[in-house]
């Protein structure tokens, strides 16, 4: 592939590896053929080169780190695009610029024509890209791979915009990391002392677990509640979040950690970090140290993007109220489960509440919040932690209930139980 045989842009492609892999002291490269990444994402860059030279061009330069000229084939593997910018649900809704929604309507039709699917969300095994246990993948995103790799069992590294787009030409990426299998075992042991069964308690737990181990592997035990998906997604996330976890074990309840000794693979099992009611109030503090007015003018839920459980939660806490005047509500989800939705009701009941369920994207991927916002509320560990830096506002953190609270009062109101 590198030599040309499959012509130019694979061999750009399998040039870019090659180089990542010897970067990366790899061995040998390893096939994959599933690729999540990004190549729709509006940039004022992208626009420049699309301007003066195309869409090959462009998909050249950010998605293989290549000057050539290539002319851009099909995608050798199944190949689907992640979050990138608004959609045109958002025009005239939100203040993201029209031109931005049609420079990616335009890279969609590019990337489609080649193969790729445009899932456009951070959780695309919420909506049909599920890899089967044990499968090499190449996704982006932290909270969708560390999902892939703890609670599906896939094996993926956390990629980035050109190693996804040359895999996607290749079906290839360097074996290391979490493809191996001696570095998916865990290094720290955490039991919780608390009993974790809410969704708030899941994001407090991973938030702080993630805080302490950065990028190493943790294995939760303890009193930990049976989690549903949403529970791990947003588990995840604030692992990943506060540090930098690609993959988590719980024993009895992911794929690859049957037991607490197998969780640790052929390593003698280190001796457990409690995680206390002490811990709890410390991480729920920290993530409400960003805030000091009480006067929410939005309110932002979905992230990671919302699952149907949740949007149907939402409307029920909505039905038949109104939002506080001078106070926003968006909920962020796939636009596959958003039509599914619709179809439900909830959708209607949203909106006839005055909050607004948008997709593609959220906030801090597109750096966008409602006009004069000073002061937001959330039930994400993730986007508590991120948006106050982006946006310059401050950030307020608790159950989804709270945050509709805050929606339909303009007040926060929110404390640990």
């Amino acid at each position: 592939m590198r030599d040309g045989v499959e012509g130019e842009a694979v061999a750009a492609a399998m040039d870019l590896l090659i180089r990542y892999g010897e970067g990366l002291d790899a061995e040998r490269l390893c096939e994959v053929r599933n690729v999540a990444g990004t190549s729709t994402q509006p940039t004022p860059a992208k626009q420049k080169i699309v301007a003066e030279h195309g869409w090959d061009k462009a998909f050249a330069v950010i998605n293989l780190d290549s000057d050539q000229d290539l002319s851009i084939p099909s995608m050798k593997v199944p190949t689907c695009q992640l979050q990138h910018g608004f959609g045109a649900d958002a025009i005239g809704t939100i203040p993201y610029r029209q031109e931005l929604v049609q420079q990616q309507e335009d890279a969609e039709a590019f990337a489609s024509d080649r193969g790729i699917n445009i899932l456009a969300t951070c959780t695309p095994y919420q909506v049909g890209n599920l890899p089967v246990r044990g499968e090499h993948i190449a996704w982006m995103e932290s909270s969708a791979v560390i999902y892939a790799n703890s609670v599906i069992g896939a094996k993926s590294n956390c990629e980035g915009t050109a190693s996804t787009g040359a895999a996607s030409l290749t079906g290839r990426v360097p074996y290391w990391g979490n493809h191996l299998d001696e570095n998916r075992y865990g290094t720290h042991l955490f039991s919780s002392e608390v009993r974790i069964d809410s969704f708030l308690d899941w994001g407090l737990f991973g938030y702080h677990v993630g805080g302490i181990v950065q990028e190493e592997r943790p294995v939760l035990t303890g009193e930990l509640g049976l989690p549903t998906a949403t529970d791990l997604k947003h588990l995840g996330a604030a692992l990943a979040t506060s540090g930098g976890v690609e993959i988590f074990r719980m024993p009895g309840f992911t794929p690859e950690a049957p037991t607490l000794e197998a969780a640790f693979g052929d390593q003698p099992v280190p001796t457990e970090i409690a995680y206390t009611s002490e811990d709890r109030r410390r991480a729920y503090e920290t993530l409400n140290d960003q805030g000091s007015s009480d006067d929410v003018d939005f309110v932002l839920l979905g992230c990671p993007h919302a699952s149907l459980e949740q949007i149907r939660e939402i409307a029920s806490l909505l039905d038949g109220k109104t939002l506080h005047e001078g106070t926003e509500l968006w909920v962020m989800t796939p636009r596959a489960l958003r039509s599914v939705a619709q179809r439900n009701g909830d959708i209607a009941t949203i909106q006839a509440a005055g909050g607004k369920v948008l997709t593609d994207s959220c906030p801090a991927m597109s750096r966008t919040a409602p006009k004069g916002c000073q002061v937001f509320a959330t039930d994400s560990a993730k986007q508590a932690h991120y948006l106050p830096a982006i946006l310059g506002i401050e950030a307020w953190f608790g159950t989804t209930r709270e945050c509709v609270e805050a929606a339909l009062t303009g007040t926060w109101r929110g404390e640990l139980a």
